[in-house]
């Protein structure tokens, strides 16, 4: 195989790693709407909700499934709708702010400046781009992303 054939085949390769990626994310919006769903219809059902994931994972889920910005309020209430016992915490409002924080630190959330408004929390999707420096990318596992440079052939005395 030559250079060019290589070329074509990680070209290839990554496009159908950005598909995937974008039908993963919709696969996962739409579990975390089931998750939601199954939770609040448990409740109407006057069931105990069986929700066992932690607080960072039930934010998580809230974000995936909405289609668009959140504030931590509204963060709250959808928990709460979808059965997950905030009364555990003793202020739970200061521990979701806490997990948005770290969610947004960790590159899985945006978070949103409103001016004379709350700031809102979005999920970062596949789709948007964030620009990470290569060094960041190497700490994230994701160097074998980054473009290697050709080889430089060793200079020669003629």
């Amino acid at each position: 195989m030559t250079s060019e054939d290589y070329r074509r085949a990680l070209e290839a390769a990554h496009r159908e790693y950005v598909e995937l990626s974008a039908q993963q994310a919709a696969i996962d919006q739409r579990l975390a709407q089931l998750t939601q769903t199954i939770g609040s219809l448990t409740r109407l059902c006057h069931l105990t909700p069986t929700l066992s994931s932690g607080l960072t994972e039930a934010c998580r889920t809230v974000l995936k499934a909405s289609d668009g910005r959140l504030t931590a309020l509204e963060v709250r209430g959808q928990l709460e709708a979808m059965g997950f016992d905030v009364s555990r915490y003793a202020n739970e409002l200061a521990s979701i702010h806490t997990v948005l924080k770290r969610l947004v630190q960790s590159g899985e959330v945006r978070f949103v400046p409103r001016i004379n408004g709350k700031p809102v929390f979005e999920w970062m999707k596949p789709g948007q781009v964030v620009a990470i420096t290569a060094a960041q990318a190497k700490l994230q596992g994701l160097g074998w992303l980054l473009p290697t440079e050709p080889e430089k052939e060793p200079k020669g005395d003629s």
